[in-house]
Order: C-alpha cells, then structure tokens, then sequence
C-alpha cells in the first residue's frame, strides 16, 4: 500500500459513510507559483482521483499589491468526506508546499487549495463573486448553476472575466 503525506493509499477498508464524493478544488499560487502549483497538482492525482483540470490563469493578486498569482481547478474523485479532504490532503498539501497561514486574508502564498463544489453543495461563494476563481473552474463545470440566481458557471466566468486581466497560459 502507498503512503503519501503519511496518507494509506487504496486502503482495503473503506468506512460505510463514505462514498465516493466528486469535489470542484481551485488552486492558487504566488510565491514560485510555477513550481508550487505543479506540485500541489502531482500530489491531489497521487491523493485522489483527478478527473478534469483547467488551463493554468495568470491573474493580478486580489486585496493586494503582490505578485501576479497563477489559478487552476480541478475536478476530483474521492471516498474522503468533506472535512476529512479538507483536513488530510488539502490542509497538509498546503503545509507540505510551505504555506502560511495568518489573519491577512490577502498575503501571498505558496499554494491555496479551496474545496469550490462538494458533490451538489456550492461551499465558496468566491466562485460566483471573483474571476480567478469563476473561469478556471467554468472550463471543468460550466454548466454548473448558481443555486441563488440560476446563472451557469459560464456565463457567470464570462461577465466577471471582462476587465479582469486574466491571461491564460
């Protein structure tokens, strides 16, 4: 069986109440942001079962003056719940990459993985509110739909996207 992260891979025992659970994570980087987004994909295709990714988005920081970010999501596949997925492989992917967290929502940061979509609940509001967030993840569920206003991804990714200055790489 592999480890990684300290984490048992395809562990014969799988708990009843967990299923497999399909997750819409978007990933951010501004420090080595290359190299640290590289790696946080590597480590959640070990971790889980990578279904869909986005192109890579180079976006201006958001709440600050630092460096320009580079964003991505990804649809992932899973038998984690949702806060076992945040607490075992998004929390220790982040402190493995070096990520610090403080009371600055805005500092920059090695990596930030946030869970978007768990199966049908919407968990980030960010994802109808802020372009770095809606257009990576319009290119893995644009038909998703707004629960509120019934607008799909993306459109939502197209309206917020105008004047963003996103570039995709």
């Amino acid at each position: 069986m592999q480890k990684v992260l300290g984490l048992k891979l395809n562990g014969p025992n799988k708990p009843q109440e967990e299923q497999d659970n399909l997750a819409l994570i978007g990933l951010g980087s501004n420090i080595e942001p290359g190299r640290n987004l590289t790696a946080a994909l590597d480590l959640l295709s070990e971790l889980t079962q990578l279904i869909e990714r986005s192109s890579i988005w180079k976006t201006r920081a958001v709440g600050s003056s630092g460096p320009d970010y580079l964003n991505a999501a990804v649809l992932i596949k899973t038998d984690l719940s949702y806060e076992k997925l945040k607490s075992d492989i998004l929390s220790e992917i982040e402190t493995q990459l070096g990520r610090v967290r403080s009371s600055d929502k805005y500092m920059d940061r090695t990596i930030d993985l946030d869970v978007l979509v768990f199966n049908d609940k919407q968990i980030d509001p960010e994802l109808w509110t802020q372009a770095h967030v809606a257009v990576p993840a319009a290119q893995v569920m644009p038909d998703l739909r707004n629960q509120e206003t019934g607008e799909t991804l993306d459109v939502s990714s197209k309206r917020l996207s105008k004047g963003a200055g996103l570039e995709k790489l």
